[in-house]
């Protein structure tokens, strides 16, 4: 990416951890798909993903405690459905279109709703 298109898409967060079934396969998707920078890296039990530059938040990725033994399969899909990540950019039909190219897959199409404000 050139510099005028990081700007573009820019994204901004405060920061967050998230218990996740495989911190490896987290980070394929945060770093790989997303292209967000991998600060730390001590898979498979933790990692942190930079967000928006060395001034943006971060998404910390802690491994399920392995010693519970119903680890992920415990939550319903309903908790699962209820984790909630925002990001923000200032330009969104280009990292939307930025993401579909780098292969992430989106459930439903791009649509402005009554609560976006851009």
């Amino acid at each position: 990416m050139d510099k005028g298109e990081d700007a573009m898409l820019e994204v901004r967060l405060e920061g967050l951890t998230l218990r996740v079934a495989n911190v490896t396969r987290s980070i394929e998707f945060y770093g790989g798909k997303l292209g967000l920078r991998v600060e730390i890296d001590k898979a498979p039990q933790f990692a942190m993903i930079r967000v928006g530059g060395p001034t943006g938040g971060t998404i910390g990725l802690l491994a399920h405690d392995s010693a519970n033994s119903l680890g992920s399969i415990s939550m319903t899909p309903e908790q699962r459905a209820g984790i909630h990540v925002e990001l923000t950019t200032d330009n969104l039909d280009a990292l939307y279109e930025h993401l579909k190219a780098r292969g992430v897959f989106f459930s439903n199409p791009r649509t402005k709703s009554p609560g976006s404000v851009r």
